[in-house]
């Protein structure tokens, strides 16, 4: 095209879009060129490269120009300026819209996963905090890679969970340390490894010391690839000897608070966010 019919074709308005093979095809969509039969050596040195459509225009006799900047150009920001030596002009049946398979790939986007564990014996009264979280949460939905589970005192399936790793755990438990009834805390646990000539801790598989757990974690796996969370209750009682089944009113309601805790808590450590030791 030579420099008249060009600035011709800089008079002409430009189109929003053009139909080639039933697709709508717009600005900054990505083409496949292929120049057709017969054009000259300069076209057919461009046959199969990927570009992007800069602009739709019509030239003065009313056909339809795809505008286009190659993507392998050095120059393309100066095409894309709308500077003349780096756009070139095809005919609508001479580009290919590129299909979703041809698209490069968007880049993975990083998940945390998450690992929330509900923990204690329904047995003793407010020590089943952690089960009834737990339970709660296991009816609603979560975002992708978090996972809910209720351990109870499974501690040595706990402990295995620990060293699989997911990039967080949070535990949920009954957790006194002085407070009102029905008090929540976010803590983070005392990691510091024991001396390596210490024995590791023992685990009952029907009991569960969350402090044993994360010990014994760390022993079997040398360190530990996920960072621990305490989500804890203050409790009011863990019922008389003989054992007593569901919790207290206040812990109830702390139940009823700390599940829009633990969805805040997601959403910061998924945006990469840690927390620092917070009470409340």
């Amino acid at each position: 095209m030579n420099e008249w019919e060009f600035n011709v074709l800089e008079d002409r308005p430009t189109l929003l879009s053009v139909s080639i093979g039933g697709i709508d095809v717009h600005p900054g969509d990505r083409v496949r060129l292929r120049p057709r039969a017969g054009g000259d050596v300069f076209d057919l040195a461009l046959a199969g490269k990927v570009a992007t459509v800069e602009s739709i225009e019509q030239d003065y006799e009313g056909k339809t120009h795809v505008c286009v900047v190659l993507d392998d150009d050095p120059g393309r920001d100066i095409g894309l300026m709308r500077q003349p030596g780096h756009r070139f002009f095809f005919d609508a049946s001479e580009v290919d819209p590129l299909g979703a398979a041809d698209r490069p790939s968007a880049p993975a986007v990083a998940t945390t996963s998450i690992l929330i564990a509900g923990i204690g014996n329904i047995f003793l009264g407010d020590d089943a905090f952690g089960v009834e979280v737990a339970s709660r949460l296991a009816n609603r939905e979560m975002p992708p890679g978090v996972r809910v589970a209720d351990f109870g005192i499974r501690g040595l399936d706990l402990t295995y969970a620990l060293i699989d790793g997911a990039d967080v755990t949070i535990l949920v438990d009954a957790c006194p340390r002085g407070g009102a009834p029905g008090d929540l805390y976010v803590v983070l646990p005392d990691l510091i490894s024991p001396p390596a000539e210490a024995a590791p801790p023992m685990v009952d598989a029907h009991a569960m010391n969350p402090m044993n757990v994360i010990r014994a974690a760390q022993a079997l796996s040398g360190t530990l690839k996920t960072k621990i969370l305490l989500l804890g209750c203050e409790p009011l009682t863990m019922g008389p000897d003989e054992g007593q089944m569901g919790l207290s009113e206040p812990v109830t309601d702390a139940v009823d608070r700390a599940v829009p805790l633990l969805e805040s808590l997601i959403k910061r450590l998924s945006a990469g966010e840690w927390p620092l030791q917070t009470e409340s």
